[in-house]
């Protein structure tokens, strides 16, 4: 079973068919209610909701989920009965497998209920029509520039959030132009934003360190003063993914925003933080520098 827990929670929809080919005698009978063993519509309703919902008992690899919504249509033909199956639910993976089965078990139904009718029936058709939701439906960072600025007194040596972020942003498509370390100094860093921001108008500047609560933790302070627009979503965020993951992530004070264009944020200084926060922003920053640009939501 693959692990999600780094993933973040969104709304996840997916829709998949099935189709039970059959004689038009056989299909005539199910729209006439002569079925034998009663109308298989409703049972193989019944069916594919519950084949949906105990999709991970059938298949191993597949995660429990809290399903929040399973539809199912049939579309009676002249030939064929196609099951729809879709499913909804608001978690950290998809639900394409639930609609899958769910849609499987339905056309099984019915061709269990007609079986005695026609024993030449075939099932085939069985698709994935569509799926939303996850870091799938976000664009990538291609074209895009970023600069990484890394806070510390402790020397570069030490300091080894800064490439994890190159390379997180990299695997995204991001250009790093730029991967500098200095002190906590607030001249320095503003000195750094400037130049990154105005002189060479890149498109996102991520810092790490300083966000803490320590004497010399003034990243925060010197960033919110040079924003235009100050975006506390992606803070607030940051915080909720990491706090839910270790109780010290409310004690960061990242902040985020849009200098012209730049979008800027400040991350904290650990690797274990700075990973969780790259989970949690990533892809959203893409999103965010495509809106910056004048992009469409």
């Amino acid at each position: 079973m693959a692990d999600v827990s780094a993933k973040i929670t969104t709304l996840r929809t997916a829709t998949a068919k099935a189709v039970l080919h059959a004689d038009p005698d056989t299909i005539r009978a199910v729209v006439e209610g002569r079925v034998p063993k009663g109308d298989p519509l409703p049972v193989a309703k019944v069916a594919a909701i519950q084949a949906a919902k105990e999709t991970p008992r059938a298949i191993p690899y597949c995660h429990p989920l809290p399903i929040d919504w399973i539809g199912v249509e049939f579309d009676v033909r002249e030939r064929e009965i196609e099951a729809r199956v879709s499913v909804r639910v608001i978690h950290k993976t998809g639900v394409e497998m639930e609609a899958l089965h769910g849609a499987t078990v339905a056309v099984l139904t019915i061709y269990d209920m007609l079986k005695m009718l026609d024993e030449k029936m075939w099932i085939d058709g069985v698709e994935l029509l569509s799926k939303k939701g996850g870091k799938s439906d976000f664009a990538r960072g291609d074209g895009m520039r970023a600069a990484v600025i890394t806070l510390s007194d402790r020397g570069q040596a030490q300091d080894r959030s800064g490439p994890v972020i190159v390379e997180r942003l990299e695997a995204a498509g991001v250009g790093v132009t730029a991967l500098e370390t200095i002190a906590d100094e607030p001249a320095q860093l503003e000195t750094l934003i400037r130049q990154f921001a105005d002189e060479q108008k890149l498109d996102l500047i991520l810092t790490t360190g300083g966000t803490g609560i320590g004497p010399r933790d003034t990243t925060p302070e010197t960033t919110r003063k040079l924003l235009d627009r100050e975006i506390v979503g992606i803070g607030e965020a940051m915080r909720a993914y990491g706090q839910a993951r270790l109780p010290a992530a409310m004690l960061s004070r990242g902040v985020a925003g849009l200098r012209g264009t730049t979008l800027i944020v400040t991350l904290p200084g650990s690797i274990g933080a700075v990973s969780d926060a790259m989970d949690a922003l990533l892809p959203g920053l893409l999103h965010a520098i495509e809106i910056a640009r004048g992009g469409d939501h």
